[in-house]
């Protein structure tokens, strides 16, 4: 789902991190925050490094910008520090042209003998996906196009061999082979309706997929993605700039609507000749996941059933299309979608499930028989890092030790060692080299802005990448009291996690409204030892008066399947119930005044704000819903269902679940945002509450952003947005 979750927040809101240790330090005579410099300047930029590993895992590269703002590009010894200048920015001039390009995105052929870079980029529903694709080759010093047609091109790649580069454009897929130029089209059908190579609206929003085709090993094949979207009926953009406003069709499937018949194909090179894997007789499907199994003749997929409460994993034969399930993953409610990761040559592969309520790692033989379960306890595993074949060890990030932070953890694959690996407490979330020697770790905790930094497998320290210290700095003058933790009892007697910001010079004799921040939805997490979401306008507001908390209601992630999932098949109901619970904890504290509590929240967050505010107006005076899903029938198949399931089964949940079903119950002051462009929670969402408000004749404050997208941002709008936001809270709570 969509913006403001903290994972998915904008790079503009999550501002930078810092170290720790300059938090006290502070500067009285340093102004207060502004809405100006937090969101229309880059006074609070961050100086983190994009940086991209070796394939020895040797190495690392990363981009800098030199005194001309050409973009050159530089490779790091990963035990010295030792830089190399690999590409001067200068030099890459195309032919006819006056001006050097920008280097976007790149990665090397296998050799490292030429370097495929990504330019002039244009945004695809929520990134930039579609651009201009050229070759360096560091030989000859040659800069050539992929494609001497027109026409974006997107996801282009180098062959395992180097000597061509297949991309996609206009929903077909091209091979062009680099010695002669020569240029291939693999497929042929590609349309508005027929999409290869890359997804559907869905796909890329839910599944987080985008590139839709893999190289086979061998270079021979390309293994993709098939998806035909004429079952889906368009949703209408409405563009009002032209005189006459435009209509722009979104394919987008509507809860309990027909999805894309999605395809995997395989083509060969030699011939041109696709053939089609066998996906089973049911097509209401979805393909997650898919890529050659270290073999250039079977290829691994994922397969989900609509309802999602089973995945599967299959091996499927190239030539004839025929596959086998290899592992099945299921649950009562829905199974969050893992992937398998393959290593000793394709002999073995690790799988994530929380079959037994926390997510944990599973080794299994390529035959699909299980070998043995990896890891057990009342923890999470977060995010799987690597494999280290040499030594049978696997690097994961997880929980172990609470639901507020993020250790780098060590897995012996015999399934008895667990080792922390990162070393101080908070949120680490790390990059390993493909031979898992080194990790670039980024780290932050509560209120102290993320560090980059070099660490050996073991977790020692190798050195800083960036230290943000100028950000680190700036933030430490404004003498800012760190977040609280804390504990709130659910009306169940369930414990949330929460935390609280309180103004510089707090007096607990003294009453302060609050301010609740909330998103709320399944799986995600406000509440955790980390820098994240907008924390410097919270401080701002913290500075004008005002405590700010956030809870994570029953349904958040971090703390197993059964407190997840308790909110299946009636999403609202636990999170409503859960934050109203918490704004009356909050409003019996002595320093809290009870009669200025507000609530706000963007996109799930919108959507749990107004629903809260609706049902529970006796106690809060004002809310806030930016971009808010309204009535969960409007939104997409693939994040609805998973926690709905379909609406004709679950009639009764969908109407529950509505914030539209409770909007005459509105009491105090309550502001929607939304913008005209949203291709994700579309605008229709606030105009139908905007009708129930009105029928019920309840006053209530709009502001609508024409043309934007789910993120309302671009050119002045988050200024302006923010702006708007803290001057509405002064005058309503």
């Amino acid at each position: 789902m969509p913006c403001f979750s903290p994972r998915r927040a904008s790079a503009v809101l999550l501002f930078a991190l810092c170290g720790p240790t300059l938090a006290a330090q502070a500067r009285t005579s340093v102004p207060p925050l502004t809405v100006h410099e937090l969101f229309g300047t880059r006074d609070f930029a961050s100086d983190l490094v994009e940086t991209q590993w070796a394939k020895d895992g040797g190495s690392y590269t990363l981009l800098e910008d030199d005194a001309r703002e050409h973009t050159d590009l530089y490779r790091v010894d990963a035990a010295t520090g030792t830089r190399t200048l690999l590409v001067r920015g200068a030099d890459l001039v195309p032919s006819g042209a006056q001006e050097p390009i920008d280097i976007e995105s790149y990665q090397f052929s296998p050799d490292g003998a030429r370097l495929l870079i990504f330019t002039n980029s244009a945004r695809v529903w929520r990134q930039n996906t579609k651009g201009t694709y050229y070759v360096w080759d560091f030989g000859s010093k040659r800069l050539l196009p992929i494609s001497r047609k027109s026409g974006y091109q997107m996801f282009a790649k180098f062959s395992p061999a180097g000597d061509r580069v297949a991309f996609v454009r206009n929903n077909n897929i091209f091979s062009t082979e680099l010695a002669s130029g020569t240029e291939t089209q693999l497929t042929s059908d590609g349309s508005d309706l027929v999409i290869n190579g890359t997804t559907d609206w869905v796909y890329e929003e839910e599944l987080d997929l985008r590139d839709a085709f893999r190289w086979s090993p061998d270079g021979q094949r390309i293994a993709f993605w098939r998806f035909d979207q004429s079952p889906i009926q368009p949703y209408y953009l409405e563009n009002d700039d032209p005189l006459y406003p435009a209509m722009i069709p979104v394919r987008y499937p509507k809860a309990g609507t027909p999805n894309s018949e999605v395809r995997i194909g395989v083509v060969e090179l030699a011939t041109g000749k696709t053939n089609w894997v066998d996906l089973g007789a049911n097509k209401d499907i979805y393909i997650p996941g898919m890529d050659f199994a270290d073999s250039p003749n079977e290829i691994w997929l994922t397969r989900l059933n609509r309802l999602q409460n089973q995945l599967e994993v299959l091996l499927a034969d190239v030539r004839t299309g025929a596959t086998r399930v290899i592992a099945t993953d299921a649950d009562s409610a829905w199974v969050n979608q893992h992937e398998p990761h393959w290593f000793n040559g394709g002999k073995e592969f690790l799988l994530e499930s929380d079959r037994d309520g926390f997510t944990h790692l599973y080794l299994y033989n390529r035959n699909g028989s299980l070998s043995r379960r990896i890891t057990s306890g009342d923890w999470d595993i977060a995010e799987f890092n690597g494999v280290d074949q040499k030594n049978r060890t696997a690097f994961v990030t997880a929980n172990i030790d609470g639901p507020l932070v993020r250790s780098v953890v060590r897995l012996s694959l015999d399934g008895k060692g667990v080792t922390r690996v990162s070393r101080e407490p908070g949120t680490h979330r790390a990059e390993f080299d493909p031979t898992c020697r080194y990790y670039i770790d980024y780290y932050s905790r509560a209120g102290v802005p993320t560090v980059e930094r070099l660490h050996q497998a073991d977790g020692s320290l190798v050195r800083s990448i960036a230290d943000n210290k100028a950000l680190a700095e700036k933030v430490a003058a404004q003498g800012l009291d760190l977040p609280t933790f804390l504990k709130i009892k659910a009306p169940d007697g369930a414990e949330l996690n929460a935390w609280m910001i309180k103004p510089k010079n707090f007096d607990s004799s003294k009453h302060y409204p609050l301010l609740m921040w909330v998103y709320g939805g399944p799986g995600s997490q406000t509440v955790t030892d980390s820098w994240s979401g907008p924390y410097l306008w919270f401080q701002l507001l913290a500075q004008n008066g005002y405590l700010v908390a956030s809870v994570d209601n029953r349904g958040t992630g971090g703390r197993g399947a059964r407190f997840q999932r308790v909110t299946y098949l009636r999403l609202g109901q636990y999170e409503s119930a859960d934050q109203i619970a918490a704004a009356r904890f909050f409003g019996s504290q002595p320093y809290v005044d009870a009669s200025r509590i507000g609530i706000w929240g963007w996109s799930y967050g919108g959507y749990v704000a107004s629903r809260t505010m609706f049902v529970g107006g006796d106690v809060f005076k004002a809310a806030i819903a930016v971009a808010p899903v309204t009535d969960w029938r409007f939104y997409d198949t693939i994040y609805t269902e998973r926690y709905m399931g379909m609406p004709a089964d679950n009639p009764q949940g969908y109407e529950l679940s509505s914030s539209l079903a409770y909007a005459d119950s509105l009491r105090g002051n309550f502001l929607v945002v939304h913008g005209t462009g949203d291709d994700n929670v579309h605008f229709q969402n606030t105009v139908r509450l905007v009708e129930r408000l009105e029928k019920a004749n309840k006053q209530f404050d709009m502001r609508i952003y024409p043309n934007k997208t789910h993120s309302i941002s671009g050119g002045n709008t988050s200024e302006n947005l923010f702006g708007f936001l803290t001057e509405w809270l002064k005058r309503s709570l």
